[in-house]
């Protein structure tokens, strides 16, 4: 194997062992999460994009390469085989044919792997940010609620209140009674509102969970393959 193909290869096997990380159960994604938040991704966040690009233009080339080499040498290993002037060219094309399938293996699966590296860690972002709002906006009903529960307390006090005192306090009481019934109502609306965001924020949860899940098994399918084919 020459030296830009173990190069490869390993940058293959370093793809493979980063998804698997990736994909372990017991790493939530909000741990993730701030591992990508540390300063040091920030840094070289502007010439991210480059590298992978780089990267994606160079796969694309060694792959181009690869499919040109099993053509060429499948149509020499025809040609060879059905030739008898030559018995130990078969052997040796057989084996050139060898290598550059092998090589198309590497870089097609780095190519892949290298797409679904990015795609994998901008899911899990993704995850951990509706996971973090999820749970503010679980807090805030819960504190809206609290609220509401507190003000109905009040009202049913000034209730009370209102049927011992006498009639000169009772326009009193029933406007500040308006005005706390006025106030529950606002939190009723905004609790109202607090819980449709929450419920739309579960839905984006579960829907990112299955795109995990989705993408989980494709890789594990992939990976078959891959175990097969070397």
């Amino acid at each position: 194997m020459t030296l830009q193909w173990a190069a490869v290869a390993t940058f293959l096997y370093a793809e493979i062992g980063l998804i698997l990380i990736f994909c372990l159960p017991f790493i939530p994604p909000q741990r993730w999460q701030k591992i990508f938040s540390f300063n040091v991704w920030g840094k070289i966040a502007t010439f991210w994009n480059k590298a992978f690009l780089t990267i994606i233009i160079l796969l694309i080339v060694l792959f181009l390469d690869a499919v040109r080499e099993v053509r060429k040498y499948s149509s020499v290993h025809t040609i060879e085989k059905s030739s008898t002037s030559r018995p130990d060219a078969y052997e040796h094309t057989q084996m050139k044919l060898f290598r550059s399938q092998r090589n198309l293996y590497i870089s097609g699966f780095s190519l892949f792997f290298w797409l679904v590296l990015r795609r994998l860690v901008t899911l899990i972002t993704q995850l951990a940010k509706e996971l973090s709002n999820k749970g503010v906006l679980k807090t805030q009903a819960e504190n809206t609620n609290k609220a509401a529960k507190k003000f109905m307390e009040e009202n049913e006090k000034l209730k009370r209140i209102l049927k011992s005192h006498g009639k000169d306090e009772e326009c009193v009481l029933e406007a500040e009674n308006k005005k706390l019934v006025e106030d529950q109502e606002k939190l009723k609306t905004e609790l109202r509102k607090t819980s449709d965001a929450l419920s739309k924020a579960q839905n984006d949860v579960m829907e990112m969970k299955m795109q995990s899940e989705r993408l989980s098994k494709e890789y594990d399918q992939l990976l078959k393959e891959h175990s097969e084919l070397q």
